[in-house]
């Protein structure tokens, strides 16, 4: 009786640690599945909130572009704004600028004329004038005179260019002048040293300062002068003209031609 007690008691001893480890088994199986889903909701909580880093990233960088963007559009708006008064501006200046061509070609039929007009003018002036650079002063007017006919020339030129004659001419009047000219003295061709008094007098000496004369406006012609009474003075003009000498006054003759009575 005792032996099947104890067989029994065993038994429910084996069958107890039996279970007690059926139970510890399945209990390490179910924890090792918790653990596992926690890892794996751990990684995916991890996944997600480094996407959500990403998405906030990439939507902080998408507002300062914006930002940008919005600044960019402001200035533009400032640039066009401006451009638009510009462009108005530039109208305005367009619309004078044909008016004024208009203009223009009115007054360059007017102009030529005029230009034509000052130079024949200034060949009557020459010719009646004290025959002092004659060549150069008529090879001048010669010039201008061909300029008139060049399309390539413009009519602002071509009366700048008649200006510039002008004020030449009026410059012989201020000035004391001297150059070198052949004449015919004595009955012969002699080299001899020109003296300009403005237009007051033209006087020449000859290169051996023997010969004087002064050109006379009644006649139209030079005249001798006397060598002892005007020698020295001519010959300190011409130094004087060439800037040889000092300035001082001079004893030269002035053949002005006499009121009519």
């Amino acid at each position: 009786m005792n032996k099947q007690r104890i067989k029994a008691v065993a038994l429910t001893t084996v069958l107890s640690a039996s279970a007690l480890f059926v139970g510890a088994a399945q209990a390490d199986q179910t924890l090792n599945t918790i653990i596992k889903v926690s890892q794996v909701k751990t990684t995916a909580g991890q996944q997600s909130q480094k996407r959500v880093d990403k998405l906030q990233a990439e939507a902080a960088s998408l507002l300062q572009k914006y930002k940008i963007v919005n600044k960019e559009i402001a200035g533009l708006k400032v640039y066009n704004t401006q451009l638009d008064k510009q462009l108005a501006s530039q109208r305005q200046v367009i619309s004078d600028l044909n008016a004024s061509i208009d203009q223009v070609t009115v007054i360059e039929r007017q102009i030529q004329p005029l230009i034509l007009r000052m130079l024949d003018g200034l060949e009557q002036f020459v010719q009646l004038d004290v025959p002092f650079h004659s060549e150069e002063r008529l090879d001048r007017v010669s010039n201008l005179r061909r300029n008139q006919d060049r399309a390539d020339i413009s009519v602002a030129e071509k009366f700048r260019q008649i200006l510039e004659a002008y004020n030449i001419e009026a410059e012989y009047g201020r000035k004391l002048d001297t150059y070198v000219d052949s004449l015919e003295v004595g009955g012969q061709e002699r080299q001899v040293n020109m003296l300009v008094v403005g237009r007051v007098a033209l006087m020449y000496q000859t290169t051996d300062t023997k010969l004087s004369g002064a050109y006379d406006k009644s006649q139209g012609a030079f005249v001798e002068l006397d060598a002892g009474e005007y020698r020295a003075a001519i010959l300190k003009g011409i130094r004087i003209a060439k800037k040889q000498a000092s300035i001082d006054v001079l004893a030269l003759p002035v053949l002005a031609p006499e009121a009519a009575q």
